[in-house]
């Protein structure tokens, strides 16, 4: 059986026989977890054991786990700082903090893939425009030359670990107030004028970035349809301009500016026909029921095999993992951000993108 290019999610701690016969779905070829569906190591452990024996090849894993305020399991794993805190630690010693980014990227990665999860939507690269409440202290700095330097060793770091990195929210969602979970985000610069915002994944994919989750926001003066769902922004700009070969992964479907495109069926056509390969839709059920009867996308092989290249690389049990030099240095790094003081940003407005 194929994976399809759906990502839905689960209500519990363990798979309901309606979980099971849906996952069996061929449109459906990953799931995303939530704090609501993890107790601790040994009950995950199960659960993804539950959704991997559903069919083969496996269902693969994904989860949240940028540390902050978006950290889908804490108990039992290490407590992750905000990207903030490695772009402080740079500000401090440039050098600390590239190891601080490439170290803290291996520990959440290595973490993760000892409990079975493939990969995490991870790091964001937003820029610190000082203007956005949902991206706020998740930006890693508000100057495009340093986020893309400390998203390098962390992307890196999460390589090292195994696991295929994610940069989010392409083309930028930092240069916007609104929460694109709850209204549209409308950015009204010009093309040109988005050079910084793009910097960071010029670098990161000159470094072999493997996924890239495009954002719900709208860019009138490039396109007339929020980015995820434009042909304009993931083929011309992402595909074409910065020659991306990776996945392309549109933010959940389910978010309010998604809609501003229509229900969720044209949603998903719209979403798949722009150039997204994973179709992230959560917290809706019924939606998803919907979606399986009425939506009939053909098969891509070339997207398929983008998605097969996301799964993890199998790492030793926790208490393995637990009990290595590379753990105990990541945690040496993770205790010197948490005793990091606070720190005064640049603003990012005007920074050219050439550096």
């Amino acid at each position: 059986m194929t994976l399809g290019p759906l990502m839905i999610d689960i209500a519990g701690t363990s798979l309901s026989a309606a979980d099971r016969e849906l996952l069996q779905h061929p449109l459906i070829g990953s799931v995303l977890l939530f704090s609501r569906n993890y107790v601790d190591r040994s009950q995950l452990l199960a659960l993804i054991g539950e959704i991997h024996a559903v069919r083969s090849p496996a269902l693969l894993i994904a989860v949240d786990q940028e540390g902050g305020r978006i950290q889908r399991f804490r108990e039992g794993f290490s407590a992750l700082p905000p990207l903030r805190r490695i772009g402080q630690a740079y500000d401090g010693d440039a050098q600390q903090g590239l190891s601080m980014a490439r170290a803290l990227g291996w520990l959440m990665a290595a973490e993760l893939l000892a409990c079975g999860v493939d990969f995490s939507f991870a790091p964001c690269i937003d820029l610190d425009y000082g203007l956005s409440e949902i991206i706020g202290d998740r930006a890693f700095h508000a100057r495009a030359s340093v986020v893309a330097a400390l998203a390098v060793g962390y992307v890196h770091g999460m390589r090292d670990a195994g696991m295929a990195a994610t940069a989010k929210h392409f083309p930028g969602h930092g240069a916007v107030v609104a929460d694109s979970h709850l209204a549209l985000p409308i950015d009204r610069r010009e093309l040109a004028d988005l050079d910084a915002d793009l910097l960071p994944y010029r670098r990161l994919i000159a470094n072999g970035l493997p996924a890239v989750m495009v954002a719900h926001v709208l860019f009138p003066a490039v396109d007339d349809v929020p980015a995820s769902f434009s042909q304009r922004w993931i083929v011309g700009e992402l595909r074409q301009q910065l020659q991306f070969p990776g996945l392309v992964v549109a933010d959940d479907l389910t978010m309010a500016a998604a809609a501003s495109v229509g229900a969720l069926t044209e949603r998903a056509a719209r979403a798949l026909a722009a150039g997204c390969d994973v179709l992230p839709v959560c917290n809706d059920r019924p939606g998803v029921e919907r979606l399986l009867d009425h939506f009939k996308p053909r098969v891509d092989p070339a997207s398929q095999l983008r998605l097969i290249r996301m799964r993890g690389r199998k790492q030793p049990v926790f208490e393995t993992l637990e009990a290595s030099a590379s753990w105990r240095s990541a945690r040496q790094w993770l205790a010197r951000s948490a005793a990091k003081p606070e720190l005064k940003f640049e603003p990012a407005a005007g920074e050219a993108g050439g550096d």
